[in-house]
């Protein structure tokens, strides 16, 4: 699996949005019931989108958890990918199931 692309921190993408409203990082930390050093460590990609920032997130913007859920996945398969480079490819698939001599049913 190839994902492809650079992994982009959902803090880049909450940074972006928060700039276009004109909101900081203390506003949204207040609005969303957040210490600011989570919402600041997020901007910063220092921390990582968890559930509950997630639920606090899709409340706020109105756009529901899962698209920052979304978010920090993708960032954190493309890091794990290019982490583990030529080493995934080195991984076997599984071997196809094998139909069982004592069944009837192939």
């Amino acid at each position: 699996m190839k994902l492809g692309g650079p992994a982009i921190h959902p803090g880049e993408i909450l940074s972006d949005e928060l700039a276009e409203i004109r909101v900081t990082a203390s506003d949204l930390a207040r609005a969303i019931g957040v210490p600011i050093n989570r919402v600041t460590q997020i901007l910063k990609g220092q921390r990582g989108i968890t559930a509950d920032t997630a639920l606090r997130l899709g409340q706020w913007f109105g756009s529901g958890p899962e698209i920052w859920m979304d978010l920090q996945k993708d960032y954190e398969l493309r890091t794990a990918e290019a982490a583990l480079g030529d080493a995934l490819k080195t991984i076997p698939h599984r071997p196809e199931r094998r139909a069982d001599p004592r069944s009837d049913s192939f």
